[in-house]
Order: structure tokens, then C-alpha cells, then sequence
């Protein structure tokens, strides 16, 4: 690697069709211009461009070149150039003509955001737990739970966790005799003070 250039980025680029050659050449200099700290790396066989981090990444395509940034969801982009990738915080962009990317001024003030959430160890927020729907207990089973004051006083004292595994392993029965059959197992093992993955549980 000659100083912050990788020579892998140069092959890459010879290797890409003819379209996407400029526009590669032209983001990988405006990350160099936008931050000379910058690093070059492979990683998944794409460029990718570091800094305290990933921050961002190119890729060429038989018909495109996909770019964009690891914190794209952070950046104020102005421009509204990035999808979001997923449930993660990338953000990418398709062009098929260097005309495409942002101007010079725009390209660089992009990268400079981008460059400065990592170095000013800005974090993505973590994804937000969908709730779970609330536990609703089939009548067949609460019918047999009382059936059995042991399995019932079980069950009462459970975790929601342990309720659910329950619920869900019996109402999951594609047909009718399997699910008779896994409810007298489930009775029977809380009968015994058992949560459904007792198996699976040091003892």
C-alpha cells in the first residue's frame, strides 16, 4: 500500500466496466480530498473507505455503482441520495453516470459528515425491540390447566417467557392430534413444576 492508497483499489477499478470506471475514480478522490487520513480497504471484495471505522463504501455492478455510507441514517442528507439498508444504519445510492453523483462541493461536504461521526465516536442508536403482542391463552388450554391444580399453580407462577413457550409450541401444532398431544405433554410437565425447556436447563 502506498501511503492511505491500496493498490487492491487499483485493480478493482481497472477490473469494473468501462461506465463505472470514472465514477469510481471520482469518489475515491473525493474521500482522499475530504479526509487525507482516510484508509483504503477490501472487505467483502469492495472498496471500502476507513476512518476510526468504516465510513463508507463503493461497488461497481454490471449496470450501476452502488456507494453510500455506514451512518448514512445519521447524516443530515440534504439531497435525500441514501436508501436505508435494511434495519441498519447504511444508506446506499445507484448511479449509472459519473453526472449522477452530488458536485464537487456537495460530494465533499457529504464525506466530511460522514468522517467526522467516527471521529467524534458518534454512535448509531441501538434498533428498538418491537413489543411483543400481549399473551393470549387458548381457551382449551386454560380448560385443561384446570383441570390440574398443580399444572395451573405452574403456569400461574411462570415467567411470561415460560407462558409463551408454552402457548406458542401448542398453538404452532399444524394439526389437531399434534396439538392434543403436546398439550397433555405440556400439562404433564408442569404437573411437575417443568418450564417447556427443561431438557435444555442445567439441572
Amino acid at each position: 500500500m502506498k501511503g492511505n492508497f491500496n493498490p487492491a483499489f487499483d485493480d478493482y477499478i481497472a477490473e469494473a466496466a468501462e461506465f463505472a470506471r470514472p465514477i469510481l475514480k471520482k469518489i475515491r478522490d473525493a474521500f482522499h480530498k475530504a479526509c487525507p487520513e482516510i484508509e483504503e480497504t477490501m472487505k467483502w471484495g469492495v472498496p471500502h473507505f476507513e476512518y476510526k471505522g468504516i465510513v463508507g463504501s463503493m461497488a461497481a455492478f454490471k449496470q450501476h455503482v452502488g456507494w453510500g455510507f455506514w451512518k448514512a441514517t445519521l447524516l443530515k442528507d440534504p439531497q435525500k441520495l441514501f436508501n436505508r439498508v435494511g434495519e441498519t444504519a447504511m444508506g446506499g445510492a445507484k448511479v449509472t453516470d459519473i453526472s449522477q453523483l452530488p458536485s464537487d462541493k456537495d460530494l465533499l461536504a457529504y464525506i466530511r459528515e460522514a468522517v467526522a461521526l467516527n471521529r467524534d465516536g458518534v454512535k448509531v442508536p441501538a434498533a428498538k425491540k418491537k413489543p411483543k403482542a400481549e399473551l393470549r391463552v387458548p381457551d382449551y388450554l386454560m380448560a385443561a390447566l384446570k383441570k390440574n391444580k398443580k399444572a395451573l399453580a405452574t403456569f400461574e407462577a411462570f415467567s411470561p417467557s415460560n407462558k409463551r413457550e408454552y402457548v406458542e409450541w401448542i398453538v404452532e401444532a399444524k394439526q389437531e392430534a399434534t396439538r392434543d398431544k403436546r398439550l397433555a405433554q405440556a400439562i404433564e410437565w408442569m404437573q411437575e413444576g417443568k418450564p417447556r425447556n427443561w431438557k435444555y436447563m442445567n439441572c
